[in-house]
């Protein structure tokens, strides 16, 4: 089993690979376009801005290449960055369209506490999702960011955390999943978030398509 850690100048790559391994699975950090087809699943970290992620994306071709990734089925994580380019649009330094996988847009956290958004925050699981296997409801993740995900369709949104606004910091709709926090920065729980995305790419190998659908 392969998962694609896809690199596009993000700079938490070591840290997110590292992680697999200690949960016992194999990451390949990659920015070609095959190698992503053949994996079985696809991880995008990410910090930053929202307008260079897209940009470096674009300039990398890989812009279609995940669009046809999360077509064809294949499990998809995107951590912080890499799940905000999910949404619609982001309005971080202006107006900047994202995959427009998931409807909505990123906006800026509101005032009144420190920004960014950085250390351990509770995520309260709004519904239950194989992510959450094994992780109690209320438990810390680490946060670091001063925007958030807002989708206008709640039923993509199965955890919440709250700074200043409750925000979702965990999307997932079938073979798409996202979150605000890191994991691989976020201890015993976010091993066990990323050992249950490894377990959905498990499962879901032996269905994944060699090719997206025509």
């Amino acid at each position: 089993m392969s998962i694609a850690v896809v690199d596009y100048g993000a700079g938490n790559l070591a840290s997110v690979v590292n992680a697999l391994e200690r949960v016992g699975a194999g990451a390949r950090v990659t920015r070609e376009p095959e190698v992503i087809r053949r994996s079985q699943g696809v991880i995008v970290p990410g910090v930053g801005a929202a307008a260079d992620t897209m940009a470096h994306l674009g300039s990398l071709g890989l812009i279609p290449t995940l669009v046809e990734a999360i077509r064809s089925g294949k499990p998809y994580l995107g951590i912080c960055m890499g799940m905000q380019v999910l949404l619609s649009l982001s309005y971080e330094g202006g107006e900047h369209r994202c995959l427009d996988v998931v409807p909505g847009v990123v906006r800026r956290l509101p005032g009144g506490q420190p920004i960014p958004h950085m250390g351990w925050n509770a995520v309260r699981q709004v519904r239950e999702h194989p992510l959450f296997r094994g992780i109690p409801d209320g438990a810390d993740f680490y946060f670091v960011h001063s925007y958030y995900p807002d989708p206008s369709d709640r039923d993509w949104i199965a955890g919440e955390t709250d700074y200043g606004v409750r925000f979702a910091s965990v999307v997932a709709r079938g073979n798409v999943m996202g979150t605000q926090f890191h994991p691989e920065k976020s201890g015993r729980w976010g091993l066990q978030l990323l050992a249950n995305f490894v377990q959905l790419v498990r499962a879901a190998g032996h269905r994944q398509p060699t090719e997206a659908p025509a």
